[in-house]
Order: C-alpha cells, then structure tokens, then sequence
C-alpha cells in the first residue's frame, strides 16, 4: 500500500473495522508518519458490461462513480447518498448472477435510483443515457417524469418544482445600505 502523501509503500495497520461489504482499514505511513483510510472489498468474480457496440468490457466503479457525480453535480444531496446508491447498485449487479451485463441495464438501475434521490440529477443523467437528439424528446422524458408523480406527492425541500404552478413567486429584496437622502422643504 502506497502512502498518498508522501508515495511510500511501507505503512502499519493501526485500525481495522468490518464496513459491511468489505474491510475498513485505518494505516499511519512509517517514513511520514501521517495517516490514512483505505477500504478492501472482495471481488467475487469479474462483472464484464456489454456495450451498445457489443464490445465487452470489465466494470469499473469509478466510471459509474464519476457519471453519477456529474448528474448530482451541485444539487442538495445529504452526505453520502451517492455513495449508498452506488453500493446498491453493485450489489444488484452482484446478486444477478449474472458475468455478462449490459450497458442499458446499469443505466436503467442508476435512473431508478436517481429518480427516487433527485428529479434534475435524473434528467440530467437520462439526457446523456437516452442521447435526446432533440428538445421535444427532452420535453417527452421531464412530462412523463410529471406525470407519474403521485397525486398528493410533495415536492422534497430540496428540490425545485418541475411544475410551473408550484414555482413560489419571487420576492425582491430590500437594498441594503443608506437611504437616499430626500430633499427638505424650504422652511421659507
């Protein structure tokens, strides 16, 4: 295990802790003497991904970590909620039984997870995934998102409407600093 401070391979175990899928290790490096976290998971067996071009490839969890973040990319997500849906999403992978899986199917498990944590995350992440060609396939997909929202279905605070009936009215702001003096009356 190489430091990533200072880049070198010699540390000690000071800490290990089950973390649910895998092995939570914390080390302290012996030439700088600074700490550091590292995870070990157990791959089973290696998930190959069917591409649309049928090309094959080995999954990698840093390419679905990084897509997923771009989608989330400033929205107001709670702490590690990325992270929970990334390891659900690999588990579900995992429990398939399944070596071969396609594209479509991780896509199609991410916009589920998406839809349910962040309605713009999950437009976002379906404008790259379904390649919309145009705004009216753009339109298509953010009507059917409208439409199957449950009667009653609240809008999470975290989110804005997609509705316009629900967007609330702006309010102007006072300016902030001195008033403008106004002119006096002559007392004459």
């Amino acid at each position: 295990m190489y430091c990533p401070f200072c880049d070198e391979s010699s540390s000690k175990v000071i800490d290990s802790r089950d973390s649910g899928d895998g092995i939570r290790r914390r080390r302290e490096c012996l030439a700088c003497a600074r700490r550091f976290t590292t995870y070990e998971r157990v791959q089973m067996r290696a998930l190959m991904v069917v591409k649309r071009d049928e090309r094959r490839e080995e999954f990698v969890r840093d390419k679905l970590w990084a897509s997923v973040t771009k989608a989330c990319a400033k929205r107001p997500l709670p702490l590690g909620s990325i992270e929970k849906a990334l390891e659900e999403i690999e588990s579900d992978l995992s429990d398939s039984g399944r070596a071969e899986i396609t594209s479509k199917d991780i896509g199609e498990l991410v916009m589920d997870r998406l839809k349910v944590m962040d309605r713009v995350a999950y437009i976002r992440y379906a404008s790259v995934y379904r390649d919309f060609r145009d705004i009216e396939s753009f339109k298509q997909e953010i009507e059917a998102l409208i439409e199957n929202r449950e009667p009653g279905d609240g809008v999470p605070e975290n989110q804005l409407s997609l509705l316009e009936d629900e967007t609330p009215p702006i309010r102007r702001r006072r300016r902030r600093g001195r008033r403008p003096k106004r002119p006096q009356a002559n007392p004459a």
